[in-house]
């Protein structure tokens, strides 16, 4: 099975953890909603980890964060 690079890229955010502040080695799904409602309106950092935290943000605003969890329950680590 090959995987598509879309697939590629949400088993990649499903292994994202956030690596400085409170929630430095979390996963990006496992931190609560609203530390990423303070980013939406303090603004995402610059970079690959702020274009993660915003693709997380719209999952969790569309309650759809427990797909990044089965992911990481049905492939391996990266």
């Amino acid at each position: 099975m090959s995987i598509q690079p879309s697939q590629k890229a949400l088993i990649e955010l499903a292994y994202a953890k956030m690596y400085f502040g409170k929630y430095k080695g979390y996963y990006l799904s496992d931190i609560p909603e609203p530390y990423y409602v303070w980013f939406k309106q303090k603004g995402f950092p610059a970079g690959k980890l702020g274009d993660q935290l915003q693709q997380v943000y719209e999952l969790k605003v569309n309650s759809l964060e427990s797909l990044l969890k089965q992911i990481r329950r049905r492939y391996p680590k990266p």
